[in-house]
């Protein structure tokens, strides 16, 4: 069984995220886990001009998703950072790339997952998972989130991303935290929900 784990990252704090899901569906027995970028859709000067190069680097080893991945997948977990309380227009392109699978239905009965992060801790967050999920809908896959099985997301000793419609991080103003433990237990927790869902939605 394989779950595709499709993300954007611009300065590496989805990355650890999809890292942290992938870890999590490697605890379910017989699922895969397969790590994919989305394409950029910015050129290098700019990303340089941002301070994203170095970490761009940093993550060219994950392969760049084809829209084609998504239908030879049993479950898909997608993460991308909050723009404006919406997913970044990098993932939003290559969303719109997915009309051939959408007439076709391929990817109806599939579990879908959405994972995020914003610079504040009310930045958006729970907005973009949301509005994310209306695309997964209209792609008739069945929608999974993070359930309140997972405490740590009832916790009030520290501020922390995680809501039930997926996990999250808050990364500050300038990007300098990254996902603290508590945020990526949520991670690994929904990226193994999801494996156990997809398995029985396989079967």
């Amino acid at each position: 069984m394989k779950v595709l784990i499709v993300y954007y990252s611009m300065y590496g704090h989805i990355h650890r995220m999809a890292e942290a899901v992938a870890e999590g569906v490697g605890e379910v027995p017989g699922a895969e886990a397969v790590l994919r970028r989305v394409p950029e859709t910015l050129q290098e000067d700019v990303l340089k001009k941002m301070g994203a190069l170095e970490a761009q680097k940093a993550m060219a080893q994950i392969p760049v998703c084809t829209v084609d991945e998504l239908a030879q997948a049993d479950a898909v977990i997608f993460g991308a950072p909050t723009r404006f309380g919406n997913m970044c227009g990098q993932m939003r392109q290559f969303l719109d790339a997915t009309g051939g699978l959408w007439a076709k239905g391929a990817l109806v009965g599939k579990a879908g997952s959405v994972f995020t992060s914003s610079g504040t801790q009310h930045g958006g967050q729970e907005s973009t998972i949301l509005s994310f999920h209306i695309t997964l809908l209209h792609q008739g896959m069945v929608i999974v989130g993070l359930p309140y099985s997972f405490v740590g997301q009832t916790r009030i000793d520290e501020i922390t991303g995680g809501s039930p419609y997926g996990a999250s991080t808050i990364v500050g103003g300038k990007g300098e935290r990254m996902p603290s433990e508590n945020e990526l237990a949520g991670a690994r927790y929904q990226g193994r929900h999801v494996a156990t869902i997809a398995s029985k939605l396989v079967k």
